[in-house]
C-alpha cells in the first residue's frame, strides 16, 4: 500500500501519513522507500496480529460478558486494546474459552501469532438456488449490523441467494452448502 493509499483509506492528510510511516520505519514495524509501497517487517506483522487479537477478544467480552451489541463494540475495543494489560487479556481469552472467531466472524489470533483460516464468499456471489451459511460479517459500518440484526441475520445464519438486497450482501460471507 503507498502512503496516498493509506492517508485515503484512514481519512487522514498525507503529511500525518508520512510522519507516521517515518516513526514505524525507526522502530522497524513497516520498510518503505519514498514513493514506494509501504510493508511490514516480520516484526511489524506480529505487532500487527497482537493488536487485533486484542481488538477481537475485546469485542468478543464485550458482546458476551456485558451486553454489548455486535454494532457498538468497535469503538469501545478500540479504547480498551491499548489499556488492558497481558495478563488481563490473558485472563479474559481463558473466561471466553479461548474462541477462534469475534461476533462478526472475524478470526482471532492465537497467542502464536496464528490465525485461523476463514472459508467463505461474499453472499451477493450466491448463484439462484445456492444456499449458505453465515460466517463472517464486516464490522466496518454499524448501520449495516443494525440492518442486519433488524433482518435476523448473524454469524451462524442461513441464507438464500438473493435474499439480502445487494447492499447488505456486500458485507456478508457465507459458507456454501453443497
Amino acid at each position: 500500500m503507498t502512503s496516498t493509499q493509506l492517508a485515503t483509506r484512514l481519512g487522514l492528510v498525507p503529511s500525518s501519513i508520512t510522519e507516521m510511516v517515518r516513526k514505524l520505519t525507526r522502530q522497524g514495524l513497516v520498510e518503505h522507500q519514498r514513493y514506494g509501497s509501504i510493508v511490514l517487517t516480520e516484526q511489524g506483522r506480529a505487532e500487527a496480529l497482537r493488536m487485533v487479537r486484542r481488538h477481537r477478544l475485546i469485542e468478543t467480552w464485550l458482546v458476551r460478558e456485558f451486553g454489548y451489541s455486535w454494532d457498538e463494540v468497535h469503538d469501545e475495543a478500540e479504547i480498551l486494546e491499548h489499556a488492558l494489560s497481558d495478563r488481563l487479556l490473558d485472563a479474559i481469552d481463558a473466561r471466553l474459552g479461548h474462541p477462534t472467531a469475534d461476533p462478526h466472524g472475524d478470526p482471532i489470533p492465537a497467542a502464536d501469532g496464528t490465525v485461523p483460516r476463514l472459508d467463505g464468499v461474499l453472499a451477493r456471489a450466491l448463484e439462484p438456488g445456492q444456499r449458505g451459511r453465515v460466517v463472517r460479517i464486516s464490522d466496518r459500518d454499524p448501520e449495516v449490523l443494525r440492518r442486519l440484526t433488524a433482518d435476523g441475520v448473524g454469524v451462524g445464519s442461513e441464507l438464500a441467494a438473493g435474499e439480502l438486497d445487494d447492499e447488505l450482501a456486500a458485507h456478508v460471507w457465507v459458507t456454501l452448502h453443497r
